[in-house]
């Protein structure tokens, strides 16, 4: 079985081929869930003009944030980017494109990619600038767009635990976009916290199959908490 082993022993393995103008897909939620160690072998490669998909881009100095710095994205496709000035400041200079997609379109759109289905139709955005220019069609009287899905050259995903095979087993909140991203890449690079052996993950328990899976790296990982909230005890 060791020919099913797909574990690698550095990040320069794990995000080998990896070149200028690829598009990369990546889990994550804000801070939760992302793939810390390969976001940051991407910055280290200094690979330019990538197109990334992602709920958001990090925060300032962090995250995918890190790839800002060097104006390493030229295009970003994402739901949400209200926590990072850097990200700001380049889409008002021009410097960054941005395709804002509504968060539950961009999970189906990584999903469907990864499904083989080129495209689907959804109500979302119908009405909004998300849907100008799409093809309408209605369905028992109701208009929908038709949104395109997404694949990617790289898709990066971090993993509670995943066995040597790649399969994958997400934490609580940290599963978010993880599934959907792991599925719609050519290459997908899984960086885990726990490595185990093959037979030791309940199979009903697995929420990415290793068939999905190109490489499995152990990571360590900072975890740092993107806005912490606590409240006061009344006295």
């Amino acid at each position: 079985m060791a020919g099913f082993n797909k574990v690698v022993s550095s990040y320069e393995d794990a995000m080998a081929g990896l070149k200028d103008g690829m598009t990369v897909i990546a889990g994550g939620f804000g801070l939760c869930g992302i793939p810390e160690g390969l976001i940051a072998q991407i910055k280290t490669l200094g690979v330019s003009n990538l197109t990334v998909v992602s709920n958001n881009c990090g925060v300032d100095g962090f995250g995918l944030g890190l790839l800002l710095e060097d104006k390493q994205i030229a295009k970003m496709v994402s739901s949400y980017v209200g926590e990072n000035a850097l990200f700001e400041k380049q889409l008002l200079d021009g410097e960054l494109e941005v395709e804002l997609t509504p968060q539950g379109t961009l999970a189906e759109k990584m999903r469907a990619g990864g499904a083989g289905i080129p495209a689907f139709y959804t109500a979302t955005g119908y009405g909004t600038p998300v849907g100008e220019g799409k093809e309408v069609k209605s369905f028992n009287g109701r208009p929908y767009i038709l949104e395109e899905a997404i694949t990617g050259d790289f898709a990066i995903v971090k993993a509670w635990k995943a066995d040597t095979f790649g399969n994958c087993v997400y934490r609580h909140t940290a599963q978010n976009f993880n599934p959907m991203a792991a599925t719609a890449g050519k290459i997908t690079v899984v960086e885990a916290e726990e490595i185990v052996e093959p037979g030791t993950l309940n199979p009903s328990e697995i929420h990415t199959p290793g068939i999905y899976v190109n490489r499995v790296i152990q990571g360590t990982f900072e975890k740092r908490i993107e806005r912490r909230v606590v409240s006061e005890e009344s006295v």
